[in-house]
């Protein structure tokens, strides 16, 4: 299975996508979509929902797994990061593309076994799993590389391989 993995945002977006069979991800490609920080925001979307779709046309993913928000401190950020989601969301959902959503904590607990570990850890979990030379930089990428992850690991399960999987089952909040 071919799936995407979408770190959201507006200035930065991370996207890692694999290839997962079983418990095994093959690396495919990463990187980030970026947009120039003196565009309005109404701009800084349209280049991002034309982005992904070209994305998603180029990389073919028959899944995309994204990271749920999580509001931390700074609410005006995570506005901003909400209307990315969003075009985001909408640009997969116009093509198709099933998609999945999973909290830092399911991240975390797939990647590196512990649903509170470091951003090091995942990283070098990731790194691991993938068969990669280096820490996959940068971390906007290796999130969504992770994210990927998660779902590969999640989706493929034997235990989810006969019905419908549902990630919301299985939320560790």
């Amino acid at each position: 299975m071919r799936i995407l993995g979408i770190d959201p945002g507006v200035a930065t977006i991370g996207f890692g996508a694999i290839e997962a069979q079983r418990q095994k991800s093959t690396l495919l490609r990463y990187g980030v979509i970026t947009t120039p920080a003196g565009l309005p925001l109404s701009k800084r979307l349209t280049q991002i929902y034309a982005d992904m779709v070209e994305l998603i046309h180029t990389l073919q993913p028959e899944e995309m797994a994204v990271e749920e928000l999580f509001f931390n401190t700074n609410l005006t950020t995570g506005i901003a990061v909400a209307h990315g989601r969003g075009v985001i969301l909408l640009a997969a959902e116009q093509l198709g593309i099933p998609i999945y959503e999973y909290t830092p904590m399911q991240v975390k607990q797939a990647v590196a076994g512990y649903g509170k570990a470091d951003k090091k850890q995942v990283m070098l979990m990731t790194q691991r799993l993938l068969g990669m030379e280096r820490i996959p930089r940068p971390d906007d990428a290796a999130d969504a590389l992770a994210l990927a992850i998660c779902h590969g690991r999640s989706a493929t399960s034997l235990l989810n391989r006969d019905r419908e999987f549902d990630p919301k089952k299985y939320d560790t909040r």
